[in-house]
């Protein structure tokens, strides 16, 4: 099993704002689209599991690294989730 870095499931990360869209229109798509991989890594973590029980071409470090990054990827995901929300809190703190 081949194991991608990080920056290729997120290559917009490195400048969200080209040309085209608009910068909320980019962060969107981007938030989009590395939610759709973070559920890609979750099926693809269960798949090879699956797999690898029902005595498979899977090895059991296949079902190691996949589960590995579909929990790297969602806890990155939730760490995301946390600081915006944060930052929404910190902005709506101080308007009043």
């Amino acid at each position: 099993m081949k194991i991608d870095s990080i920056s290729l499931q997120m290559p917009e990360l490195t400048n969200p704002l080209k040309a085209g869209n608009s910068a909320n229109d980019k962060f969107a798509n981007i938030l989009t689209d590395f939610i759709g991989s973070v559920n890609q890594d979750q099926l693809n973590s269960n798949e090879v599991t699956k797999e690898f029980v029902q005595g498979g071409n899977a090895q059991i470090q296949d079902v190691m690294i996949a589960g590995e990054k579909a929990k790297t990827s969602l806890e990155l995901l939730m760490e995301i989730r946390n600081k915006a929300i944060d930052t929404y809190n910190e902005l709506t703190n101080m308007q009043i």
